[in-house]
């Protein structure tokens, strides 16, 4: 690079001939004509000798093309039944390179419903309620006060499904019970339910994505007095927000597809389903838990195994087929609801047993005559 300048500057600066330049410099002409040539400086570039990768490039790209997330180790792992005896960090530094390319290149079909088809049951979590959504229309809506209380289980699926025919009026899938085949026209109540396969865009696809948009765009930053407030609050939004956004899938609002989906769905059944939960447990220390709340009972009642009824808004307690007492049902908690009736009855019957033990017992002077004239004796 030093011969390169030297050469550059007798020529341009001092504008010397290309002959005294090559006896001053002690080179030949032909190198001085060769370094007045280059627009740089000259550089040696080392002949690149090939990686170990190369014989398994094609092998590599084939894994890529199967499964563009594959882990490094496990390439590796399969190049070396192929002979491969390089590291993994040169291995990793090829992928770093080249599979972006092939996540790129991966092509996804899009889900789509007919109307009527398949609709998704899902259960909040972050306020107690249930929440579902329509495959074809992507209506979705929230129904807060009409959940059980807890999440789905095996043993509660009948209870879900009852409830889905009734509210959705057609066979539901459900996020933990999805769902079922498309409705027969001659009934309404679902043919089977079937667990969903999580991630299966066929069985879950719109309604998932249109459960999430519920509750990324209607519960964040929501306060609410009661889940009668909270249910009002949903049910404009519903209308002011929801069903009025425009659907790119279908050209029209989520209103619009609904207007014609509504009329592939299945009427609602009569009589409607009986969709209240039932419980039986032990009244202690008179109250009962139902659920996460305690509820007080009568003191006749106390240790005794009592019927209970939960409907969206009310508990009822029922003692061999006696309704002995009615609250109103609380979702808060570790709750505990007591009657002002039943709190006194309560204190009242503590102050009598308190006497009792302590032998402070009032009792009215009994008049024995009576008795005597109803037997006759005496005058």
């Amino acid at each position: 690079m030093e011969d390169w300048a030297e050469v550059h500057r007798l020529f341009h600066r001092e504008g010397l001939p290309k002959a005294v330049i090559a006896r001053r410099s002690g080179m030949s002409r032909n190198t001085v004509d060769r370094l007045l040539r280059l627009t740089e400086p000259p550089r040696y570039v080392r002949a690149r000798q090939g990686s170990q990768l190369d014989p398994f490039l094609e092998a590599i790209a084939a894994m890529l093309a199967a499964d563009p997330s594959v882990r490094a180790t496990v390439i590796r792992e399969r190049l070396r039944a192929e002979g491969y005896g390089g590291g993994l960090t040169i291995l990793k530094d090829h992928l770093a390179r080249v599979r972006p390319g092939f996540r790129a290149a991966r092509a996804f079909q899009r889900t789509s419903y007919r109307p009527g088809e398949i609709g998704q049951i899902d259960w909040c979590t972050r306020v107690p309620g249930c929440r579902w959504a329509t495959g074809n229309s992507a209506r979705p809506s929230g129904w807060w006060p009409r959940c059980p209380g807890r999440a789905p289980t095996r043993r509660s699926s009948p209870w879900a499904g009852r409830w889905a025919t009734c509210a959705l009026r057609w066979p539901a899938a459900s996020n933990a019970w999805v769902a079922c085949p498309r409705r027969s026209s001659s009934t309404t109540t679902p043919r089977s339910w079937r667990p969903a396969s999580p991630g299966r865009p066929t069985s879950k696809g719109h309604a998932e994505r249109t459960i999430g948009y519920l509750e990324t765009s209607f519960l964040p930053l929501r306060g609410f007095d009661s889940l009668e407030d909270l249910q009002g609050q949903h049910d404009a939004w519903a209308v002011e927000v929801a069903f009025a956004r425009r659907l790119r899938r279908t050209g029209t609002t989520v209103a619009g597809g609904w207007a014609v989906e509504r009329g592939h769905l299945a009427g609602l059944p009569r009589p409607m389903h009986d969709t209240d939960l039932r419980l039986e447990a032990r009244a202690v220390k008179g109250f009962v838990r139902v659920l996460t709340a305690d509820y007080s009972v009568p003191p006749a009642y106390a240790d005794r195994r009592l019927a209970i009824r939960v409907t969206p808004s009310a508990v009822h307690l029922a003692c061999e087929g006696l309704e002995v007492a009615a609250h109103r049902r609380s979702f808060v908690p570790a709750d505990v609801v007591l009657d002002p009736a039943h709190g006194r009855a309560g204190r009242l019957a503590r102050e009598a047993r308190d006497r009792l033990a302590r032998g402070d017992v009032e009792l009215p002077e009994i008049d024995l005559a009576r008795y005597d004239a109803l037997a006759g004796v005496g005058s």
